[in-house]
């Protein structure tokens, strides 16, 4: 993972984006977490005037949710 992303505790919206993929596999552009951001259920973010900072540690609680437990199975609920 490329060192800025790293070491920011609060990324822009295009930098959320690559550190998801990154860190997690979870492909998402930054119009998809524009479009979780007016109708929810994206991860939580907050606002310097406009622009949309997402904590870190926000988007790594949001992936584990998202990703959900681990599986050995296809059968598993």
């Amino acid at each position: 993972m490329p060192a800025p992303l790293r070491n920011k505790p609060r990324l822009r919206r295009f930098e959320a984006s690559q550190y998801l993929e990154l860190a997690h596999g979870i492909i998402l552009a930054p119009a998809s977490l524009a479009r979780l951001a007016c109708h929810g259920g994206g991860p939580a973010f907050q606002k310097s005037g406009a622009t949309p900072l997402y904590p870190v540690v926000e988007l790594d609680r949001w992936a584990a949710e998202r990703l959900g437990n681990l599986r050995r199975s296809t059968s598993e609920g």
